[in-house]
């Protein structure tokens, strides 16, 4: 059997379309980030994976130092820019208070999130879903995000609240990036 050109194992989006690479959210790099429960570039751990290929959508540790002065906000975006869709996948985008400089395990669940932490609207429902990429589609990046805004996201942008706002609406309001930093794992899904 031939498979076809455009089959979702050969289809990954790319970098180009992250939160990252978004006019609006560069800046400089001087934010430190980091996670205790996977190495920058290692294998993220079942748990944190979806419930739907058997972890448990438990967002894991952030710890991150460097907060310029002058920072309203913290924002957290999570994408995975390897998944077989037009644009990187959303896993996760909150709000952050500008003080905080950790998240502990499971402080991104949309039903009981951290204090100081605000989830907004992801690609499946709000909070943190965990990586969950099509069998046998080779391993899939998932590049957490972490932006500190001078100015804070207060509204949704065209009117809805900002909880109900559409992911990539949201992070087109965003700007006025004082520092950023990105961490990446991968998740591979067997077949």
């Amino acid at each position: 059997m031939t498979e076809r050109a455009d089959a979702p194992k050969n289809r990954r989006r790319g970098d180009a379309a992250l939160a990252w690479n978004s006019p609006n959210l560069a800046g400089p790099e001087t934010l430190s980030l980091s996670s205790s429960d996977f190495d920058h570039e290692g294998i993220i751990p079942l748990v944190h994976a979806s419930t739907r290929v058997g972890g448990e959508d438990v967002s894991p540790a952030l710890t991150w130092s460097s907060v310029p002065t002058g920072t309203a906000q913290l924002l957290l975006v999570v994408e995975d820019p390897d998944a077989p869709t037009p644009l990187p996948f959303i896993h996760c985008v909150a709000l952050l208070d500008a003080s905080a400089t950790s998240l502990a395990q499971g402080a991104l669940d949309a039903g009981n999130p951290a204090a100081g932490v605000r989830v907004l609207r992801a690609g499946i429902g709000s909070g943190y879903f965990g990586p969950a990429p099509p069998k046998s589609h080779g391993a899939h990046r998932y590049v957490f995000q972490l932006f500190a805004l001078a100015d804070p996201l207060t509204e949704g942008p065209r009117g809805p609240a900002l909880e109900n706002a559409k992911p990539r609406d949201v992070l087109a309001s965003a700007g006025g990036v004082l520092a950023r930093a990105r961490y990446d794992g991968f998740y591979e899904r067997s077949a």
